[in-house]
């Protein structure tokens, strides 16, 4: 059995994830409960005043330690990496963020027995050797980017934490994120947000990638049910631990054009790929999320077209305040 949830961690809180996640946290435990934390991004108002808020560099463990036993934390969220194409320009630092961070964070909670830690994952993770259509729960994990070979040592730590300690890590595989509150933090994903704003402002976005190219994504209040779900499931029911494969909906950049098209008719859009195309083409165009659905019944509620919908509304009022 799992046991209960109360004083929660959330690093990486100012990030695209983080910091929804955030606000979704303090909703279901209380804001108080719910620890937020960031290196050099500043907070949003909300996040900083809806909170505890704290500054933490998760390469620093005292750090770390400090902050858990300052706020009796019992789970930690850890959401603070450097993503595909900022990890590309500067390798060694994604190795010092995802790897030691994350190795930091897994110390202090078994060295305070703390309840559980959430350790996201990404489809960075798969590589050209992996089945693209749709990508297994567990196929060969040979990535092509920096941030991928975090990711994958990242599961396999997370995964060895549970077998050698009894530690309770959890983690998914996250899909490209979208999101209509929080820009993306430079992501090869990045540009099916950024697409939004430009059509929105301009009528007019230059892709980053082929109008063909295919990628899983996944709608933001999704991702934060996903990642709230898999914290709650009873550990019993698990069979995985740190590597579920998760899905939400897969597109190519041209029909999220043509659907985005539907609701601003004028809408144009041209393809110019850079460097983040040939990361894309490492990646599977969608996913096999068997696992997640069977061991605590992972089930997305947003496609394309809803998706779409409701992201041009929320922008468009975002915009018009702006």
């Amino acid at each position: 059995m799992s046991k209960n949830i109360k004083k929660i961690l959330v690093t990486g809180a100012v990030g695209q994830i983080g910091s929804e996640l955030t606000a979704s946290l303090r909703k279901r435990y209380g804001p108080q409960n719910v620890v937020a934390a960031g290196h050099h991004t500043e907070p949003s108002e909300a996040l900083r005043d809806g909170g505890p808020f704290e500054r933490l560099d998760v390469k620093d463990k005292e750090q770390i330690e400090r902050v858990v036993d300052r706020h009796n934390i019992d789970t930690i969220f850890h959401m603070a990496a450097i993503l595909s194409a900022v990890g590309e320009e500067r390798p060694q630092l994604a190795w010092q963020v995802n790897m030691g961070g994350l190795y930091n964070v897994l110390e202090v909670a078994r060295e305070r027995n703390l309840v559980r830690v959430f350790s996201p994952s990404s489809i960075a993770v798969f590589g050209p050797d992996t089945p693209a259509d749709p990508a297994p729960q567990a196929p060969p994990l040979r990535p092509t980017t920096m941030y991928g070979v975090t990711k994958v040592a990242g599961e396999l730590l997370g995964d060895y934490y549970v077998r050698r300690f009894g530690l309770d890590v959890r983690g998914v595989r996250y899909p490209g994120i979208i999101s209509s509150e929080t820009l993306p933090g430079g992501g090869t994903t990045d540009y099916a947000v950024e697409i939004f704003y430009e059509a929105l402002r301009r009528g007019h976005y230059t892709c980053f990638v082929r109008e063909d190219t295919v990628l899983p994504m996944m709608y933001m209040p999704d991702c934060i049910q996903a990642t709230i779900d898999v914290m709650q499931a009873d550990r019993d029911r698990l069979i995985h631990h740190c590597d579920f494969n998760l899905a939400g909906m897969s597109f190519s950049a041209g029909e999220l054009a043509q659907e985005i098209k539907k609701h601003i008719p004028n809408f144009t859009c041209e393809y110019i790929p850079d460097k983040r195309q040939d990361i894309a083409d490492s990646w599977p165009r969608r996913i096999d999320d068997t696992a997640a659905r069977n061991e605590w019944g992972w089930k997305p509620l947003y496609d394309l077209p809803s998706m779409t919908e409701d992201m041009i509304s929320h922008l468009s009022k975002k915009i018009s305040r702006v």
